[in-house]
């Protein structure tokens, strides 16, 4: 059995999310989508993804809180799009 990353899309415009999770789903890996910063918050400390692909601007917070605050507690690579 292979072991497949596990990838979170946290981003609000769903064209870009549907997209990203094709491309991604395509590549063999595990694909976590949240529409917002609280539900994507969630989805981090639940989930626990090997990296996050972040949209800064989100409907319900600024995606650099989510940033800081994933930091206090872990290096997972965070890629901005």
């Amino acid at each position: 059995m292979k072991i497949r990353e596990k990838i979170l899309v946290i981003e609000d415009e769903q064209t870009i999310r549907n997209f990203m999770q094709a491309v991604l789903t395509a590549n063999d890996y595990d694909v976590l989508l949240a529409r917002t910063g609280a539900m994507g918050e969630s989805m981090i400390a639940s989930h626990c993804p090997d990296v996050l692909l972040l949209d800064l601007g989100l409907p319900d917070m600024d995606g650099s809180e989510i940033i800081r605050s994933v930091r206090t507690w872990s290096r997972m690579p965070i890629i901005i799009i």
